[in-house]
């Protein structure tokens, strides 16, 4: 946000980050807080402490030891953010969104930083991720929550841990089990989602589909294309006992199963198939996005057995001819419009990620702790629901942020 419009609607940011002096007890930290969005929603080239605490004429160890040390209840001021979003957005319709983001850092030092898979260079590096639950809401969106990954291989190491402040309670999770957490606790706070959807390596798993329906969710998840089924359900045989022999009981084998084999997703129309049919998805400056789909049932195969079925969409873009796979649990009268809506509004976490490193410095932390990190997580969520609910408001004018297109 230039300096002009932050200083127009200084008045505004002081009411929001008001909101949130619950959370925080000490009037010292409440002007540290009040600092810290301020600098991040402020058109400071970098948004780390130091920058920050500069601008503002506070010392930056004052702020550092208010991000890492200061008792104040980060945790209730992401629950503060996650009520507001529900009050003044609820939306019958909304979408839960889930994704992970990478921040690239050197050493070996910052809580949880590995080399690994890193989605901010698209390759093997050293880096940090963390699991994220967006909130969408029509043309809004917002941040609702996110955690740090930990790797298996750091939390077998309790003294490296405790260097970086991991609490010796903090157990391994998968980032699927960290995603089921964020949105129990979104739940558990009142927030409301009929949708969730959510990239390939959340909707392979099925444990975490199947933990989504548990949850009361219908979901629209991308999937690879070597995940195998079929599209009728197949003939399942159990074989008959076999008799033991002359003088002897029938023995009772092992439960064998027999069906026709799973074919993978990619290979399943090598020609024909149902009828290609197209779909507007968004618009965006280069004109509309239209991509052809296929909408059937199918049963995934678990185990070399059919489970129960699902919507395979398959979506292939008109000009590249990209093809993505889909997997949902609606209830078969779902028009596929809808589907394809839900599938493709991924794009909302990709843009608040952009938005969040573009505009309050999500990735400009320079705090190697864990408590420090997790804060970072949360006061950067707040300062980027400032930025969207202004440019909602302020939506006649040109926007902070360009909103998502609906399908």
């Amino acid at each position: 946000m230039d300096a002009r419009r932050l200083k127009g609607l200084r008045r505004e940011l002081d009411t929001f980050v008001s909101s949130f002096a619950p959370c925080i007890k000490t009037g010292p930290s409440r002007r540290h807080f009040r600092t810290y969005v301020r600098g991040q929603v402020s058109d400071l080239p970098r948004k780390n402490v130091a920058a920050i605490a500069l601008d503002a004429g506070v010392p930056p160890r004052t702020l550092q030891e208010f991000v890492g040390l200061h008792l104040w209840d980060h945790l209730g001021a992401r629950d503060e953010l996650q009520r507001q979003v529900m009050v003044r957005h609820p939306d019958p319709h909304a979408i839960a969104d889930i994704d992970e983001t990478s921040f690239v850092k050197k050493g070996e030092k910052t809580a949880g930083v590995k080399r690994q898979y890193c989605g901010a260079t698209g390759k093997i590096d050293n880096c940090v991720v963390t699991v994220h639950l967006g909130y969408v809401a029509k043309d809004f969106h917002a941040l609702l929550d996110g955690d740090l990954y930990l790797p298996e291989d750091w939390l077998a190491d309790r003294d490296r841990c405790r260097e970086a402040g991991i609490p010796d309670n903090v157990v391994f999770r998968t980032k699927w089990r960290i995603a089921l957490d964020l949105l129990d606790h979104a739940l558990g706070n009142g927030v409301r989602f009929t949708w969730l959807t959510a990239d390939e390596h959340y909707g392979e798993c099925g444990a975490f589909r199947d933990g989504v329906a548990e949850r009361g969710l219908t979901y629209a998840v991308e999937v690879p294309c070597s995940l195998t089924g079929w599209t009728k359900r197949p003939r399942v045989v159990v074989p008959a006992k076999v008799g033991g022999g002359a003088g002897r009981p029938p023995c009772t084998p092992r439960l064998a199963w027999e069906a026709p084999a799973a074919r993978p997703l990619k290979a399943l129309w090598k020609r024909g198939g149902p009828r290609w049919k197209g779909f507007h998805i968004k618009d965006t400056q280069a004109g509309p996005v239209v991509w052809e789909a296929r909408v059937v049932r199918f049963f995934p195969a678990a185990g070399g057995l059919p489970t129960e079925p699902v919507w395979l969409i398959v979506a292939r873009n008109v000009l590249d001819e990209e093809v993505k796979y889909f997997y949902s649990n609606a209830p078969q009268d779902t028009p596929p419009e809808v589907l394809l809506h839900v599938a493709f509004s991924r794009c909302h976490i990709e843009q608040l990620f952009e938005e969040s490193k573009g505009e309050v410095g999500l990735d400009h932390f320079e705090m190697r702790q864990y408590l420090a990190l997790r804060r970072h997580l949360v006061l950067s969520m707040v300062s980027l629901l400032f930025l969207e609910e202004q440019t909602e408001r302020l939506r006649g004018e040109k926007s902070v942020v360009e909103p998502c297109g609906r399908a």
